[in-house]
């Protein structure tokens, strides 16, 4: 008889729940607000009279072209137009590469474009014209933060405010910065005094908001979020920062309410669209959650969090080679990715292509050595090719680097249990059940090891627990069955197993385990057409190299073509060499022949099953 063993399958840890990250909170710097404001780039408006414009002069028909040019390239920046804002701020640059205002602007829109070190450039240009320009130092403030060196950002901050200490914006693009350092007391104070200046700085509010969430103070922030709102109830990054709220409180209709509101807004927005991808994603929508990630990619083409999170959803759809391509993208923006290796590595592996997948794992894991997932895919190939020691290190350094995850010691009751450790086995289920009480398949697992050593009234009383659990588990219905019948209650192992064809008609061992109970009873209904079934799941599992769901000795006393019965027992012959293996033991040497002891020459060695 065998045993259901649904979940003793090698466990496979993902991040990203299929998804990078859960989502993306919006930090109200100055680049990433666009709205076309001064704070935004600095940009000095001076009076028209002090240009000298006399337009019709034909000696100063290119400075009017300039002041054009250069208006046009504002209002372009302000909508959004970065590309042609930037088309029409180059050409200013090439009449007069001196004009300060100019280079602020190119350094902003090259912000926008995410081109941080030409932004950093453009404001240097323009600080060695002009050195006291605070604001081109609080723009590049705001690059060298997105570049990720955070304490020189902090530096050019204070450079700025020292410069111009009313300088509203800078403040709060400080508070944000400390943020990134984890300072909330200096986050509070920068906000506040920020705040003090100008209270109507939507960016400082948003801000304070983000900064009262970090702290656990959901309903401070809701408030800021609202107050910004208030002011300026067109203020797309508050709206997203309010849905971010929602969304973490596991209210998704109205995030998703928001974050929509967010992209209305504000179109060229590629964080909402990410965070509203997650959303859709989280309701079971991926179709939407795709082209939501699409638009996040589509406006901020090197975006690997969204490259990522769409790579994941083709992966949960089984499209594993778009999955693969956009992994692959997203590391190629980022190529410090950590679980964009270790996905790419699962999506690799399962087409194949292992080879490639190990690299990942092991890319993964130069980049982050303590990274559970890795380890345990890694273990997972190895236990697939039967090199169980290395697997088991595998696991085993797991379980030293993480206690929140059930699957490796899943996977170390599995390599104990093939080598006869059922006691270390049933441990590391403990362990699995103690991670989730709830795992219906660490039940079934650990009934299975019960059953097998012989103590089936618990192997019962896990049985029945993961059913409570999950009453569609078929397989749960399956191993009750046959717990049933070694117990003597057959006809509940009847009744467990038609249960539980009745939820999976296509369960090849139960078929067969319901078969074998029915010619223990004597029971004959059906017969003839239940043997041909099984005959047929018999054939099509040797073509699929599955070891069968018919052993060897049952298989002897059905009537079924007895070259079939041959076949399911080199089946069996192969598997069974198979587990011997694990063990490592050297080849066994046969004791030399010894004639039998015998009183007369006519009597017969006995052996019997």
């Amino acid at each position: 008889m065998l045993s259901m063993n649904n979940g003793v399958t090698i466990s496979r840890d993902s991040t990203y729940g299929g998804s990078v990250v859960d989502r993306t909170d919006v930090i109200s710097d100055a680049p990433a607000l666009a709205s076309g404001k001064a704070s935004i780039y600095g940009a000095k408006h001076e009076p028209a009279s002090s240009l000298g414009i006399v337009p019709h002069r034909g000696p100063d028909s290119l400075e009017v072209d300039e002041d054009m040019q250069l208006a046009l390239a504002h209002q372009l920046y302000k909508s959004g137009n970065y590309k042609q804002a930037l088309d029409h701020s180059n050409a200013v640059y090439d009449q007069n590469s001196l004009r300060t205002d100019n280079l602020l602007l190119l350094g902003a829109i090259y912000y926008q474009l995410h081109d941080y070190d030409m932004c950093i450039a453009k404001n240097e240009e323009a600080l060695r014209i002009q050195p006291r320009f605070a604001e081109c130092y609080g723009n590049m403030a705001n690059a060298w933060k997105e570049k990720g060196d955070v304490d020189v950002a902090i530096r050019y901050y204070m450079i700025a405010i020292e410069l111009r200490p009313n300088f509203a914006d800078a403040w709060s693009n400080l508070a944000s910065a400390y943020m990134r350092k984890r300072r909330f007391n200096e986050a509070a104070q920068c906000c506040r005094q920020a705040l003090q200046l100008n209270p109507l700085l939507v960016d400082a509010h948003s801000n304070l908001g983000n900064l009262m969430k970090a702290q656990g103070l959901a309903q401070e922030a809701y408030s800021c979020y609202l107050e910004a709102l208030r002011i300026q109830p067109t203020f797309a990054i508050a709206w997203s920062n309010l849905a971010g709220l929602f969304m973490d409180s596991g209210d998704l209709n109205r995030a998703l309410q928001y974050y929509k509101e967010a992209v209305k807004l504000k179109p060229a927005f590629p964080e909402a669209y990410l965070n509203l991808g997650n959303i859709y994603k989280a309701l079971a929508m991926p179709q939407e959650a795709i082209v939501c990630y699409q638009r996040a990619v589509q406006t901020r083409p090197n975006y690997p969090v969204a490259l990522g999170n769409l790579a994941s959803t083709y992966y949960e759809r089984g499209q594993l080679d778009l999955a693969i391509h956009h992994y692959k993208q997203a590391i190629a923006y980022d190529q410090r990715f950590v679980e964009a290796y270790n996905n790419l590595g699962n999506a690799l592996k399962d087409v194949g292509r292992v080879d490639e997948a190990i690299q990942c794992y092991n890319q993964c894991l130069t980049l982050q050595p303590n990274h559970p997932q890795a380890l345990t895919n890694l273990g997972n190939i190895y236990m697939e090719w039967n090199m169980v020691g290395a697997a088991a290190s595998y696991y085993k350094a797991t379980l030293a680097v993480t206690t929140g995850l059930s699957a490796p010691f899943n996977n170390l009751a599995v390599i104990y249990k093939q080598q006869g450790n059922h006691m270390e086995a049933i441990s590391c289920y403990n362990e699995v059940l103690r991670i989730d009480p709830l795992a219906a398949d660490g039940l079934v697992n650990r009934g299975n090891t019960y059953k097998e050593i012989g103590r089936v009234s618990e192997a019962i009383q896990d049985y029945i627990c993961a059913i409570n659990i999950q009453p569609n588990m078929a397989e749960a219905h399956a191993n009750l069955a046959s717990a049933y019948k070694d117990s003597g209650h057959v006809e509940a192992a009847v009744k467990s197993y038609k249960q539980a064809l009745l939820l999976r008609p296509d369960f090849p061992e139960a078929t067969c385990n319901l078969l074998h109970t029915l010619q223990c009873v004597c029971c004959w209904e059906d017969r003839d057409k239940m043997f041909t079934e099984v005959e047929g799941i018999i054939r099509r599992q040797i073509n699929m190299s599955v070891l069968p769901s018919v052993q060897p000795f049952h298989a002897i006393a059905y009537p079924i073509d007895p070259m079939l019965a041959l076949d399911i027992s080199r089946k069996y012959a192969a598997h069974c060499s198979l587990i011997a293996s694990r063990f490592a033991l050297p080849p066994f040497n046969h004791p030399a022949p010894i004639p039998i002891k015998q009183d007369c020459g006519n009597q017969r060695l006995k052996i019997g099953y």
